[in-house]
């Protein structure tokens, strides 16, 4: 069977581990003051890979948080990967040289396919896309605009150009404590032939068991959140039980 990773996802805003509601900035809620902290007590619980969002840098369109982020990638002995605003060559380039593992493209994997074409013949896997859908349409700039983009016609272009990873959320069923979407994961993952990373509605630890499931089909992990912070999942017992 395929691993299925999960990832633990720790977003900084204003230096300080926080949740937003469906990608609302004006719903904001502090779970750790600092997101060093948090990504250290992930690993220590047997995360294996920690997902990092610059919330602020999804919404200037250039890392804001980079500092920080350096500093958690090179305290850590688990890979770490980064999103939210990464929209030049330079800026993917800083990122890789503090240490992070892999980025993350998403509003520019829209509107800039230059630049994301020379990402991925660039950095190959340590690049991922993440697709951001509402509704089956891609939505871009921190979810603040929907285009007229179908996430699958995405996928299947990206991965023709050599994209090997994606991230997908349903921004409907984030932090909505709902499930995810595993039918629509599962029609990305087999329309562009690669691995999908779930995002968004992980509530409880069946919604993981499904998720892994599906590891042979392309569903290669899931990016879990505010169901951490809440107590929701214990991330202990995930691990234990997506390894079954």
């Amino acid at each position: 069977m395929t691993a299925f990773t999960i990832y633990p996802a720790i977003d900084i805003r204003g230096g300080k581990c926080v949740r937003l509601l469906q990608g609302d900035y004006a719903q904001e809620t502090v779970f750790n003051e600092s997101p060093l902290d948090a990504a250290k007590q992930w690993e220590n619980l047997g995360g294996q890979f920690v997902h990092l969002v610059d919330l602020d840098g999804a919404k200037e369109g250039r890392p804001v948080n980079h500092e920080l982020i350096g500093r958690i990638a090179s305290s850590l002995n688990v890979p770490v990967q980064i999103g939210g605003g990464l929209r030049t060559f330079e800026d993917v380039k800083l990122l890789l040289s503090l240490g992070v593992s892999r980025v993350i493209l998403g509003t520019a994997a829209i509107e800039d396919k230059a630049f994301t074409e020379k990402v991925l013949a660039e950095y190959g896997d340590k690049a991922a896309i993440g697709i951001d859908a509402r509704n089956g349409f891609v939505a871009t700039r921190g979810w603040l605009e929907t285009s007229e983009v179908r996430a699958e016609d995405l996928a299947k272009e990206l991965a023709a150009k050599g994209a090997e990873t994606f991230i997908f959320t349903d921004i409907s069923r984030d932090g909505m404590m709902q499930g995810p979407n595993v039918e629509a994961i599962l029609s990305l993952a087999k329309a562009s032939g690669k691995t999908v990373i779930a995002s968004g509605g992980v509530t409880v630890q069946g919604d993981l068991e499904r998720l892994a499931a599906h590891a042979d089909d392309g569903i290669g992990g899931a990016i879990v959140g505010k169901a951490l912070y809440t107590g929701n999942i214990d991330l202990a017992s995930a691990l234990a039980a997506v390894k079954r």
